[in-house]
């Protein structure tokens, strides 16, 4: 999701809005182990703070797909992330190939960076919750027992 930031730069906007969907390749997705993207979009603005940083504002909202932990059927798993920060710090952790002098700015990274930052480590469905998980000879214990 690349936007112009010259006219931020140049202060002839005050800020640039942005409202988009997002959407990954099934591959992308699969390889961190989510099934699918659903109802995901971004919406936020990029502007020049007092010290004349450019900031990022937005919010990263959708539902994600995974498996669930016990009997692998597809869990919804809704997510609402809030970015407040640097732009060019943000990519700058996130990717070695951002130059302060572009006028042009690639946020998909940071989405990106975000998404997976909130995969929880494990999810159970609610069908999953009354199964019997000891049988004939076996018991699934946790860390407690």
């Amino acid at each position: 999701m690349k936007i112009d930031i010259l006219n931020v730069l140049t202060r002839v906007e005050e800020k640039i809005e942005f409202h988009e969907k997002i959407s990954y390749d099934e591959k992308q997705l699969q390889s961190v182990g989510i099934l699918a993207l659903k109802d995901a979009y971004v919406s936020g603005k990029i502007y020049l703070d007092s010290e004349d940083c450019i900031m990022i504002e937005c919010l990263i909202r959708g539902i994600m797909i995974l498996p669930c932990s016990i009997t692998l059927e597809p869990v919804e798993y809704p997510f609402d992330i809030r970015v407040e920060d640097d732009l060019f710090a943000l990519l700058e952790e996130i990717t070695e190939n951002s130059k302060k002098n572009q006028n042009t700015i690639d946020i998909s990274p940071i989405i990106w960076e975000n998404i997976l930052m909130e995969i929880p480590m494990k999810v159970i469905s609610e069908k999953a919750k009354n199964i019997s998980l000891e049988g004939n000879g076996w018991k699934f214990t946790q860390d407690e027992d």
